[in-house]
């Protein structure tokens, strides 16, 4: 980067974290800690929701999960509108009635400690696994193009926002979060008018648009059935309903930015508009990546984006056999340069035969590529066994840092330093309430004073910061980031969420057979996970589906031996 790039980054951070220590004054107590004194409005809840989900894997993984996929991931999201509609109608009152710090409480009250506990627990397993791939997606990604050692950009990435998480809890993350969005927006939107202006000077944002859906990145809605597709319209509505729902409702994380409003009204607001922006939001983000696909039809594409993969292997022995590979790749780019060309004028002039006709060439030539890529990344595997041979959270910010202009790189690395922190602040937030909150004041030490709790609470925040950076020391090849993230939620998400869902409707099931029901249905969940049965959003429907079925007849057989 350049010196500009260098002024840029550390100016944004240093800014971002000054800001946040200075917004922490004032914390005495737990309740203005954790919770700020349910002080917040709709809009800093809103952005704060916001913030907390969308982590820097959104900004870095999804442009290149649509480059090689398209943008059908944006169903993934259909079902979340709906979700927020049943959060404001059934769970934001009854969390603001009981004034509770964290969802968990909720379930001691209408269950048990032990059906608490096990709820608090499957939550602090998958946000604190989570919470570590958060912090190790952007550094492994980072240090690789730009050549920084990984371990200490985990360090840096990790513990530079520990400084005002700790520091200032709740009130410091979602209005630091409030800065960061604006930022990190406004640097997209950079980012992607940047990949169209880029283009060749008869080339624009209409004509990019339709040689991308001639290429079949504009795969928005698909509507075909299959239980192992990961993403069409129906796993997207009910398996992305059931997984929003949990995630919102249940996750701590996010429940923690809503408890935090003025009013029920209030966080209803910032639920709904939620509901509204998040789908928009991330079809912009898939479109830059259908918009990058384009850019590499017309200039060189590497034959694989982690180039510093690729330069390891050409000190093996399989070097000279990759840099033929590579040739070959080239030599088929330019191919596709000239018949990407031959395909938007024949667009230009609507000749629908001249169309058919140069999609197919582009088409075919664009699958020996594929072919001859294939070849380079298994060569890559022969070289290391061990090397992430999926690039997909490379495509992006290999563009950002090969094509953008100075400055600009340093704003958009700065952008996946802001998005990261936004969403591994509230995480730390939220494992350190239900850590304190359900298991250190309720279980161990239920009557110190308020400024005892407070001194627990930062500890934790710190602890919990500590054990997220190690997790993201020995976090290896994972792959695409933003399916990781969400296979691992989906695999307790659906569970805890039937917890709840009896909780809420099921009056006559007691703790004893929810507690149960829940341990079978997590053990068969993650049986369903590792057979391949189906894809992963249908996890959270069966988890949530079969904690209430078997609470159900476990209840009826509790019930049966009582009256015996």
């Amino acid at each position: 980067m350049s010196v500009l790039d260098w002024v840029v980054l550390v100016g944004t951070l240093t800014i971002i974290i000054l800001y946040g220590v200075w917004k922490s004054r004032g914390q005495r107590n737990m309740e203005s800690y954790f919770l700020d004194n349910q002080s917040m409005p709709w809009y800093i809840v809103l952005l704060s929701i916001i913030g907390t989900q969308a982590s820097a894997i959104t900004f870095i993984s999804a442009p290149g999960q649509a480059y090689t996929d398209g943008m059908r991931f944006v169903q993934y999201y259909f079902g979340l509108p709906l979700a927020m509609v049943v959060l404001c109608i059934t769970f934001v009152p009854i969390f603001h009635k009981l004034k509770v710090y964290t969802a968990y409480e909720f379930l001691e009250q209408r269950f048990d400690l032990k059906t608490r506990t096990l709820a608090s627990s499957l939550f602090l397993i998958q946000r604190g696994l989570s919470t570590g791939i958060s912090i190790c997606a952007p550094s492994i990604i980072l240090s690789s193009l730009l050549g920084w050692n990984l371990y200490w950009t985990n360090m840096i990435m990790g513990g530079m926002l520990i400084i005002y998480t700790v520091a200032g809890g709740t009130r410091a993350v979602a209005y630091t979060q409030t800065i960061q969005l604006i930022i990190i927006f406004s640097g997209m939107f950079l980012a992607g008018w940047m990949v169209v202006h880029l283009l060749p000077a008869d080339i624009g944002f209409k004509q990019a648009l339709q040689v991308s859906g001639k290429m079949d990145k504009l795969n928005v809605i698909v509507t075909k059935f299959d239980w192992k597709d990961k993403y069409n319209i129906w796993s997207g509505i009910i398996g992305g309903f059931f997984l929003a729902l949990s995630y919102f409702g249940t996750d701590q994380s996010q429940v923690g930015r809503y408890i935090t409003a003025k009013s029920v009204k209030e966080s209803r607001l910032g639920l709904l508009m939620n509901g509204l922006v998040k789908v928009p939001m991330q079809f912009v983000i898939l479109l830059i990546g259908a918009m990058v696909f384009v850019f590499y039809l017309y200039f060189r594409a590497p034959i694989f984006f982690n180039e510093a993969q690729l330069a390891r292997v050409h000190n093996t022995e399989q070097g000279t056999a990759l840099k033929e590979l590579e040739k070959q790749y080239d030599d088929l780019g330019k191919i596709k340069q000239q018949q990407v060309k031959d395909l938007a004028s024949a667009l230009e002039q609507n000749n629908h035969q001249s169309i058919g006709q140069a999609k197919k060439a582009l088409q075919e030539t664009d699958f020996r590529s594929q072919e001859v890529r294939a070849s380079a990344i298994s060569l890559i595997k022969k070289a290391d066994p061990n090397a992430d041979t999926n690039d997909t959270n490379y495509i992006f910010l290999h563009f950002v840092v090969n094509s953008l202009p100075k400055g600009l790189v340093g704003l958009l690395i700065a952008i996946i330093f802001l998005a990261a922190w936004g969403s591994i602040a509230a995480a730390l937030n939220s494992l350190a309430s239900t850590t304190v909150i359900d298991v250190y004041q309720r279980i161990y030490n239920p009557h110190a004073t308020p400024e005892h709790y407070l001194k627990i609470s930062k500890l934790w925040t710190l602890i919990w910061g500590v054990f997220c950076i190690v997790v993201a020391q020995f976090a290896g090849s994972l792959g695409s980031l933003i399916e990781v993230v969400n296979v691992l939620g989906s695999w307790f998400y659906g569970v805890i969420l039937g917890i709840f869902m009896v909780a809420f409707y099921m009056k006559k099931v007691g703790g004893t057979a929810t507690f149960w029901a829940a341990i079978v249905s997590e053990a068969v969940v993650l049986l369903i996970y590792w057979t391949g049965g189906v894809s992963f959003l249908w996890l959270n429907a069966i988890g949530c589906l079969l904690v209430l079925l078997l609470a159900y007849i476990l209840q009826q057989f509790l019930a049966s031996r009582k009256a015996v």
